[in-house]
């Protein structure tokens, strides 16, 4: 298993306190408990998650990821996503760039379809690797499964604080529709085996794509840079917690009341720094041909919200499939023209050049 025996994060970083919401409380409507959870939403957008009950499934995952990363490279990359704005598949070391200056990203990763790991063995977007194949229905679909549980409970939540009409948000995740929801297992080398990535991010400055994210660390190196901040800090990671965020598609539903906060991936510090970094995350995207735009039309909290945004643009004309397909095809090298190509990639960073 990635990550068995590591050092611990250090002390004498910068870090950025982050609430630790107890998922058992807000599962069962504790309102203190759900008051918290929508600070951290709509103050920074992360937040630890306790007591979600997916370290069986988390480790499981980690074994796929370890499992597919031994096949041979030639063998990956005939599961390669290509340049097309694909996200499916497994990404090479060096595919994406991290900055407008074409940087490139230094972990391989491997992304699982929540449609293909649900339909299973039935394809419905593309085939993969022979081990994650192996571990489709033991081991992946549970974890989607797990991440759709904390995603809709949380979605409820975040409705009704929005005024919105029961089931609002939870139609526009309908699982009866096809996403760009996925599981992602990233690897990221030591340090010490690429020093020229010491000073680089292993993942660009970016918001989230999505709705939500539900990541697993078990190294630092995520760090975030707060609204009005102009230093990144890491987030510290800690044992049998998530890490949780609210990706683009939920900040323009909800009229910028909800925060997509910019983050990145950069060597753990210290000691850390010369372990091989693993991460795991469930990203939760709407149904593909659902608009991203303020619901204005049916919250009064979210059109006051608007109003008072005339800066923002939350009419973005996308479909969440378009949206996504954008982001992902303009990081990739392959389709790189020049620094336009990385701003083509950018969602609703309130920072967008920031590296």
């Amino acid at each position: 298993m990635p990550g068995s025996t590591l050092p611990p994060f250090p002390d004498d970083v910068r870090t950025h306190p982050l609430l630790i919401i107890d998922y058992e409380l807000i599962k069962a409507g504790d309102v203190e408990e759900v008051n918290r959870l929508w600070e951290a939403a709509t103050t920074i957008g992360f937040w630890y998650l306790k007591n979600h009950s997916a370290d069986q499934e988390v480790s499981d995952m980690f074994d796929m990821g370890a499992e597919t990363m031994a096949l041979p490279l030639e063998e990956r990359m005939k599961f390669e996503q290509g340049d097309n704005g694909q996200s499916f598949g497994y990404k090479k070391v060096g595919a994406n760039a991290v900055d407008a200056a074409g940087n490139l990203d230094s972990a391989d990763f491997i992304n699982v379809s929540k449609d293909d790991a649900l339909a299973y063995p039935q394809v419905v977007h593309r085939t993969y690797p022979s081990t994650v194949n192996a571990r489709m229905e033991n081991t992946i679909a549970p974890f989607v499964r797990k991440g759709l549980e904390v995603t809709h409970v949380v979605l409820n939540i975040f409705n009704d604080k929005l005024g919105l009409r029961k089931g609002t948000l939870e139609r526009l995740h309908d699982m009866e529709e096809h996403s760009g929801s996925e599981t992602r297992c990233i690897r990221s080398p030591p340090t010490q085996v690429k020093e020229v990535m010491k000073s680089l991010a292993i993942l660009g400055a970016h918001t989230d794509f999505g709705s939500l994210s539900f990541l697993h660390n078990r190294l630092g190196g995520l760090q975030v840079l707060p609204p009005g901040h102009d230093e990144w800090s890491y987030i510290r990671p800690i044992p049998g917690h998530a890490v949780c965020n609210v990706g683009d598609a939920l900040s323009l539903f909800s009229g910028g009341i909800l925060q997509s906060n910019i983050h990145r991936v950069v060597a753990p510090p210290g000691v850390q720094a010369e372990y091989e970094r693993w991460s795991l995350v469930f990203f939760t995207r709407p149904g593909n041909s659902k608009v991203l735009r303020a619901l204005v039309e049916s919250s009064h909290i979210i059109a006051e919200a608007v109003k008072k945004r005339p800066d923002r643009n939350f009419e973005t004309g996308s479909t969440a499939a378009e949206w996504f397909a954008r982001r992902v095809k303009n990081q990739r090298i392959g389709n790189r023209t020049g620094p336009e190509t990385w701003a083509a990639s950018r969602g609703t960073e309130h920072t967008p050049t920031a590296a």
